[in-house]
């Protein structure tokens, strides 16, 4: 059975299309047919897979303003060495279904609605949804979407300060929206052990969530940060990069919360 996973986290600059990305590639590089949604207008999981130039109605905006099927804008991610990664791309233009779709009653639940009716679905053993760094109706639209919401957080001060906002918000959700809405797990991105606040940051945050924090960190790389501008995961970039390792280490932590060994 497919397992959807939203990447949320309505602070920006903490990893969290990087995650989408290399998590996604990561499962896929373990023959786990993966799709990757982005929904975010930055578009920035779609370019970092080598993705450019998509046309409105071949992106999630068809999805969600109806003008399009999930077969309709799926494609294969351009990366020869990861068959079992597809894409299901955006453009900027995105970001005018949040006006659109204003007066809808269904508006939070246009996702929901095309992934139920998509056939396709079953195909993949995992979907990773890529959300803005807000709490808008995108982001609405993928936790209503999802069974469960990992959350990347930058070991820094006030990491733990923007989680439990972010906890207020799924309340809502479970209690409004989505109430079969879990969290998958909270990972602790750009890490740097070598620092005091970094290491109590993460301390804070094992402290306060226990076993909700994954084991995996992922440490700060400038191979990660390469990657993007190549149009590449960190695991076809520089495949035995600390960056890469540690994605690939999350896909097979992740795996195994849902029953599969890699």
């Amino acid at each position: 059975m497919v397992k959807i996973i939203a990447m949320a986290n309505q602070k920006g600059g903490v990893g969290k299309t990087t995650t989408a990305i290399n998590l996604a590639a990561s499962l896929a590089m373990a023959e786990q047919k993966t799709l990757l949604i982005d929904m975010d207008a930055q578009a920035n999981a779609t370019s970092g897979l080598g993705v450019m130039n998509v046309d409105l109605d071949e992106s999630t905006y068809g999805l969600l303003t109806g003008t399009a099927t999930l077969e309709d804008i799926i494609i294969e991610a351009p990366l020869e060495d990861l068959p079992d990664l597809d894409l299901a791309p955006t453009c900027g233009d995105l970001i005018g279904v949040e006006v659109e779709l204003v007066a809808e009653d269904d508006r939070t639940f246009r996702l929901r609605k095309g992934l139920a009716d998509s056939y396709k679905l079953e195909e993949y053993a995992f979907v990773i949804i890529d959300c803005p760094p807000s709490l808008g109706l995108l982001t609405l639209n993928a936790l209503c979407a999802a069974q469960t919401v990992l959350v990347p957080v930058q070991a820094e001060y006030y990491a733990l300060e923007g989680v439990s906002r972010l906890w207020q918000t799924l309340d809502l959700v479970r209690n409004n929206l989505n109430t079969g809405l879990a969290v998958e797990g909270i990972l602790v991105t750009m890490q740097d052990k070598r620092t005091n606040l970094s290491r109590q940051s993460e301390d804070e945050l094992r402290s306060y969530f226990k076993e909700l924090v994954f084991d995996t960190t992922i440490p700060r790389n400038i191979r990660l940060a390469e990657a993007p501008s190549h149009g590449l995961p960190v695991v076809l970039y520089d495949t035995l990069s600390v960056g890469s390792m540690a994605y690939l280490k999350l896909a097979s932590e992740l795996s195994q919360r849902n029953g599969i060994h890699l």
